[in-house]
């Protein structure tokens, strides 16, 4: 008889039946024939379908994983045994297996895989057991096992970790600290709704971004700083080989989180900055810091003592546009303090724009048709003679977009003799009214910074008899003198001696040229003297609106509570017939310069416009919306434009013009943003109303400016043989405004 099948037990590395229980033995070597009165007994079919599958699996593991399978089985045995000695190296045998698995995790790792079925009877015995050393390892692993076979928002594997003992949280692998993180800010969050103790929760934190930190896990450190609102911690644990990734991280997110957590992350990245001595870095967080830009900055220009890099950190606050007076904390010397204060007030950015542009041979004056490029559309010629003055009008903004800086055109600054449209006069009087006043302020863009030339040029036009020439030569001093600051103030005084004449033309030139001289600087001289003016009931409503925008501009972004209510009262004030002129439409722009890219801080008056009168009310609220998130990447809020943007309206409602400008604002300065805000308008001039259509044009240049994307140019162009004439004349300027400032911004670039 042969023998007898060995058992499953035997199969599997367990015991099999006592030797006393074994057949005898053959004296021929093999084993006792069976008697044929007792016949083995047939197999019991299992009634079981889950044994069925389990059976059916082990079939299916190779012969390394079934060995596996049964030695971590053997280790759960063990690990239950009354002796400490065998319980504490069946533990450590398992932290072995488990250990070897998590360090480098691509899936479910085979250890956590077989000890699944058994990790609800590993936690039954862990509560069993007393205090002591084992208890800690059991819950070490019980911590781990709990990644894949926790129920979900029990935080299992964080309650065991903090049961286990202290080792290295790092040895259990990248994917255990990960989730760990993860339940660290519920278990935070819960704790601190329940006014519990968190010390506990705070020293793990320390080991995970110090391991984050150590394994170029740099976004997942800061995340998990953020969630225990403890982000200060950072500082510590970057070294000179992580900071960088680290700051760009904080400060990329910064645009994504709400006041004041947005400035806690750039503050930190100043300080890291700082730490490791990128100064330059540091300096460019210090300018996004409003309320501690000075501070920050002079802290920068005293960590060095190198002349060179104070002269580009004067070169970057003088591009920012931050007003700032190098003390002799900054500069000990006097001729050092004098040379970086010249490169802060803008002194000498023409001569150096004009040096580079004569290096990179881009001197050539341009006209036009140079961007028409009309010769090379049929037709094209013969129709555009049809509106000379508007036509002449949309080449006077282009031609001077497009040679702004450059101190020479072929329309107003050539001589009669060598340009086929004449002297800068004869181009002047080709213009009607205030065509008139936007060739005369054209020289100043032309003669952009250069404010010996430009004010020598400008002042030939103060003397002339037409009213609309000398206000385009008040904005024009403004143009000139924009971004530039001189100790004489020399654009103070001569546009102050025009601000209260009685022609409102004149007025209007003086006001606005005060607002785009001193843009930003946040000039108290200027609060007192055009809130008199905006209270003068004599003034027209022309001269009090523009009163408002030059407030607006002096004031841009300070959120100064003051000049907010003055433009709500004014606003509150009118009466009906003069909330129908559209001149109106200016107040909320100018209310919502003061709080541009402030985003919250604008709740309260957008609150305050929703009691405005209903003929302006909803224009305000989109404006100031669009205004105080420009520049955000606000995702919801370009949704709930673009909402409005669909509705229908109804008649006399304007208020979706600047919803699509608000779009392009919001979106401008992230990339991806600002694509998608592109294919937005795309379907907004392919289907939306006329109104929308006229918009377009604007935000498409705004999305794209110093930037011009092929697509985009050739919508443009496309646009400007639209039949709207609205929508063609707007392309007609746009189309130089993108390619004049990519050129001017680019140059400049390189002249810093």
């Amino acid at each position: 008889a042969s023998p007898p099948a060995p058992s499953a037990n035997r199969i599997r590395g367990r015991p099999s039946v006592h030797p006393a229980m074994s057949p005898p033995e053959n004296p021929n070597g093999g084993a006792a024939a069976a008697a044929p009165s007792e016949p083995a007994p047939p197999a019991k079919p299992s009634s079981s379908k889950g044994k069925k599958k389990d059976d059916k699996k082990d079939d299916d593991l190779s012969e390394e994983d079934l060995a596996l399978k049964e030695q971590l089985e053997l280790y759960v045995v063990r690990a239950q045994d009354v002796d400490p000695g065998v319980q504490r190296l069946a533990l450590e045998s398992m932290r072995q297996e488990i250990r070897s698995a998590t360090s480098s995790m691509t899936s479910v790792p085979k250890p956590l895989k077989f000890l699944r079925p058994h990790y609800g009877t590993l936690k039954s015995y862990y509560e069993t057991m007393p205090e002591s050393e084992l208890k800690k390892y059991m819950a070490d692993i019980l911590s781990v096992l709990a990644l894949t076979m926790s129920a979900e928002g029990e935080r299992e594997s964080l309650r065991y970790r903090l049961l286990g003992s202290e080792g290295d949280i790092g040895s259990w692998g990248h994917e255990y600290v990960r989730n760990l993180a993860g339940e660290i800010a519920q278990e935070f969050q819960k704790r601190q709704g329940d006014d519990m103790p968190i010390d506990e929760l705070m020293e793990l934190v320390q080991q995970i971004v110090s391991f984050h930190m150590k394994h170029n896990a740099e976004p997942e450190a800061v995340d998990l700083l953020m969630e225990v609102e403890d982000l200060d911690l950072l500082v510590e644990h970057v070294d000179s080989t992580n900071y960088k990734r680290t700051c760009l991280y904080l400060t990329s997110s910064s645009r994504f989180l709400p006041s004041p957590d947005d400035t806690l992350a750039l503050d930190i990245a100043y300080t890291i900055y700082m730490k490791f001595e990128d100064l330059a870095s540091a300096l460019r967080i210090a300018l996004l810091l409003d309320n501690k830009s000075i501070q920050y900055v002079k802290q920068v220009y005293t960590a060095t003592d190198d002349l060179v890099l104070k002269k580009q950190f004067s070169y970057i606050i003088a591009r920012h546009g931050l007003a700032m007076e190098i003390d002799d904390e900054i500069a000990a010397d006097e001729n050092d303090k004098e040379m970086l204060q010249e490169i802060v007030n803008n002194t000498k950015l023409s001569e150096g724009y004009l040096t580079l542009a004569r290096d990179i041979e881009v001197m050539e004056a341009k006209s036009p048709e140079d961007i028409y490029k009309v010769h090379l559309i049929d037709g094209r010629g013969a129709s555009s003679s049809l509106d000379s003055a508007r036509q002449n009008l949309a080449a006077t903004f282009v031609n001077a977009f497009v040679n702004a800086g450059f101190g020479q055109d072929k329309l107003m600054t050539a001589p009669s003799d060598s340009s086929s449209s004449g002297s800068s006069g004869n181009w002047l009087f080709k213009n009607k009214e205030h065509g008139k006043a936007s060739a005369a302020a054209s020289l100043g863009m032309i003669l952009l910074w250069d404010t010996d030339s430009g004010l020598a040029q400008l002042d030939k036009y103060l003397h002339s008899t037409d009213t609309h020439v000398v206000a385009g030569a008040l904005l024009g001093i403004g143009v000139v003198t924009c971004g530039v600051k001189n100790d004489c103030d020399p654009a103070l005084a001569i546009l102050m001696e025009y601000v209260n004449k009685d022609d409102s033309n004149i007025r209007i030139g003086a006001i606005l040229g005060l607002g785009i001289a001193y843009a930003g600087s946040q000039k108290d001289e200027l609060r007192v003297q055009l809130s008199a003016i905006l209270g003068d009931p004599q003034a027209t409503l022309e001269v009090l609106v523009f009163t408002a925008v030059a407030l607006g501009l002096v004031f841009v972004g300070s959120c100064n509570e003051e000049i907010a209510q003055s433009i709500i009262f004014f606003l509150m004030e009118r009466s009906e017939a003069e909330l129908a002129e559209p001149i109106i439409r200016l107040l909320p722009v100018a209310l919502g310069l003061l709080y541009l890219g402030k985003q919250e801080s604008v709740e309260a008056t957008a609150e305050v416009s929703k009691t405005f009168d209903e003929k302006i009310r909803k224009y305000c609220d989109v404006t100031l919306m669009s205004l105080a998130y420009a520049g955000t990447g606000n995702v919801l809020k370009v949704q709930k434009l673009l909402g409005i943007c669909s509705q229908h309206l109804e008649k006399g409602e304007t208020h979706q013009g600047p919803a699509v400008l608000g779009i392009a604002l919001i979106a401008m300065s992230e990339e991806l943003g600002a694509e998608m805000a592109v294919r937005s308008l795309e379907r907004l001039l392919q289907y939306g109303e006329q109104n929308i259509r006229r918009a377009v044009p604007l935000a498409l240049g705004i999305l794209c400016i110093s930037n011009p994307k092929v697509n985009v140019m050739d919508t443009l162009s496309r646009l400007s043989h639209d039949a709207d004439a609205d929508v063609s004349m707007g392309c007609d300027n746009l189309i130089g405004f993108d390619w004049c400032w990519y050129k001017q911004c680019q140059n400049s670039w390189y002249a810093s």
